[in-house]
């Protein structure tokens, strides 16, 4: 009895981190299928040496930092440009010309690539209609849409750069003709880039892109479970015009969706949206108004009173805002489900909780006000406490008769009971296809973990070849070694030898040097002293340690130095011995003495030369 226990309680303590996940940062992973999700969370735990849920989430309220690599890990983002070369081979060929052809030559082709990842579908999308339509004609009327939850991949992707790998799926003309070369990388072409506008959205919360010709979402429904791809698959019905085309992933299927889409090629999971009321355009009749006067002014207001009174009394919940977005109207059923008060009209709309909550309805209003057209947002959840309702909302702007914007009416119907026996519908449905839903559900999680195992693959290959070569390379390993011991030996005896030959040479230069009675200076290429034989002590009273690495010319000594510059500089340029120059100097007692300097050129510093100083003879005589 103690595994399921410590099972259920792993699984509490999974959602209560996927909650404060969702709190936190407003990343909502409770669609994501469990399975997947808790492997990837896993893995993030166990790249931080972290061992309970609880852990990790303490970790991620310490370290704000630790949420990009939680979502680094759990948004797989692989992609590549034409991925699945059949796939798009058919949407070349076959979609994308009937798309055209439906759709007339002034109109906007609107594309969206929901899931873009680092923007390679995109890009694919915009070659893909700038192949079928001219350059110049897909500047002008494609626009596409890439969105992702991912705002690191995002940046990648608005970027535009790839690296030549990257790009190999391209065929060579296609990569010249798209791409320009940038230091090490490829840039995609900038008139065409702009054409694709890329924005973070969430598919599971976000209101949907409408009015649509053609959606992408490959491999990315396949993470979430029934419920989320149900929702998904509604707002994609949405956002589609009629006879759209959506395009999926190879593992990816719409479960009891035929009334809302038909097949347009399985294998390659290409739909097509059948005609229904939520994607068409809405244009309300405008309000008409006459003015009223003389004895019709009490049947105007007595009407005007029981307008109202009608309105105050429907069933449905129903605010009116006018055109500067205040409320102007608020019926019993709207003060009763939602908490409102006639003191609330005449206030800002945006200044109500319902313009937020349950749903972000002021985007949507604006969306209609400048669309001219109604919107319809299905099946909208609303919690109180621990009950849930649903409730489909209806934004309608009104026109006047000058063809103005003069009012907006929201209309939520509550449509929990429907819902629920829907769920309930859908639920024994469940039952009786579960075997296939499982089977379905495999499929994705074979997909999901090949995604995973894609470059584990070629990493136990490179493994397998490398423990291979090994082997017959131990067998020589012993060997090598055996003379690479008997040749240390050697190198060390050499060594040893050697050291005795330098210790020799250096005992003899040095005796060298101080058997010669004339001071011996050695200077590198910067005029720094290397070497003060014992002559230059005994003359000039400076230890050999006093002057090492110092700057001859810096020096302070009997010997006015700064008459040798112009000789040392000559031996320098012309790399010949240059003198003697006779000097008159002071010994390192104070006596004058004649000093006669020769400059040589010395090979072993780059530059650098040996002055020898030396008493004049007719000095020494004296």
């Amino acid at each position: 009895m103690s595994e399921p226990q410590d099972g259920t309680m792993t699984n509490e303590a999974l959602e209560e981190l996927l909650g404060f996940i969702r709190d936190a940062r407003g990343f909502d992973f409770t669609g994501y299928k469990r399975s997947t999700l808790g492997r990837r969370v896993q893995k993030r735990m166990t790249d931080v040496s972290v061992t309970s849920y609880q852990d990790y989430k303490d970790l991620l309220e310490t370290s704000a930092d630790e949420f990009d690599g939680l979502f680094n890990t759990i948004l797989i983002n692989v992609t590549s440009f034409f991925r699945d070369p059949d796939a798009w081979s058919l949407l070349q060929n076959e979609v994308i010309p009937e798309l055209l052809s439906d759709t007339p030559p002034e109109d906007e082709i609107r594309v969206w690539s929901a899931g873009c990842s680092s923007g390679e579908e995109a890009y694919s999308l915009a070659i893909m209609f700038a192949e079928a339509l001219g350059t110049d004609e897909a500047l002008r009327r494609v626009k596409i849409y890439a969105t992702d939850i991912d705002e690191e991949a995002l940046r990648e992707a608005r970027s535009g750069l790839y690296t030549a790998k990257a790009l190999e799926p391209l065929s060579a003309e296609l990569r010249q003709r798209y791409f320009e070369q940038n230091g090490t990388q490829y840039i995609f072409r900038p008139d065409l880039r702009r054409r694709v506008i890329f924005g973070r959205h969430d598919i599971t919360r976000d209101a949907p892109i409408s009015r649509l010709d053609l959606l992408v979402c490959r491999n990315t429904l396949m993470y979430f479970n029934v419920e989320a791809q149900t929702q998904i698959s509604e707002r994609f019905h949405f956002a589609l015009r009629k006879n759209a085309f959506l395009f999926l992933g190879k593992a990816e299927m719409l479960l009891n969706d035929a009334e809302r889409f038909e097949v347009v090629n399985m294998r390659q999971r290409v739909f097509r949206r059948r005609a229904g009321d939520s994607g068409l355009p809405y244009h309300p009749a405008p309000i008409k108004v006459r003015s009223v006067t003389g004895p019709e002014l009490h049947s105007v207001v007595r009407t005007r009173q029981l307008r109202d009174l009608v309105l105050d009394a429907g069933p449905t919940p129903t605010v009116a805002l006018d055109a500067d977005g205040v409320v102007v109207v608020i019926n019993n059923q709207a003060r009763i489900q939602f908490g409102m008060t006639t003191t609330d009209i005449g206030r800002p709309f945006q200044d109500l909780e319902i313009s937020y909550r349950p749903v972000e309805l002021r985007s949507l209003i604006d969306q209609a006000m400048h669309e001219r057209r109604a919107l319809r947002i299905n099946r909208v959840e609303r919690r109180i406490s621990e009950d849930i309702q649903y409730f489909d909302i209806l934004i309608q702007p009104l026109t006047g008769t000058s063809g103005l914007h003069v009012a907006t009416t929201i209309s939520f119907t509550d449509v929990t009971v429907s819902t629920q026996l829907k769920s309930e519908v859908k639920r024994v449905r469940e039952e009786l296809e579960t075997a296939y839903e499982e089977l379905q559900s495999t499929n994705e999680e074979l997909e999901t973990t090949n995604e995973e195992l894609q470059s584990s693959i070629e990493e136990l290959e490179t493994t397998n070849e490398e423990l291979q070569s090994t082997n017959e390379e131990l067998e020589t390993t012993n060997e090598e070694l055996q003379s690479g011991n008997e040749e240390l030996e050697t190198m060390n005896e050499e060594m040893r030898i050697r050291s005795e030959e330098l210790d020799e040479a250096r005992a003899f230069l040095e005796a060298v040097l101080t058997s010669i009675a004339a001071g011996v200076v050695v200077l590198d290429n910067k005029l720094r002293v290397k070497s003060w034989n014992r002559g230059a002590v005994d003359m000039w009273g400076l230890r050999a340690d006093e002057v090492l690495d110092e700057g001859f010319f810096d020096l302070d000594f009997g010997l006015p130095t700064e008459v040798l510059q112009p000789l040392v500089q000559q031996c320098q340029a012309t790399r010949k011995r240059c003198g003697p120059v006779s000097v008159a100097a002071l010994s390192r007692i104070g006596r004058p003495l004649k000093c006669d300097v020769l400059c040589s050129p010395f090979d072993g510093h780059n530059g650098g030369v040996v002055l020898m100083m030396e008493e004049s003879r007719s000095d020494g005589s004296e």
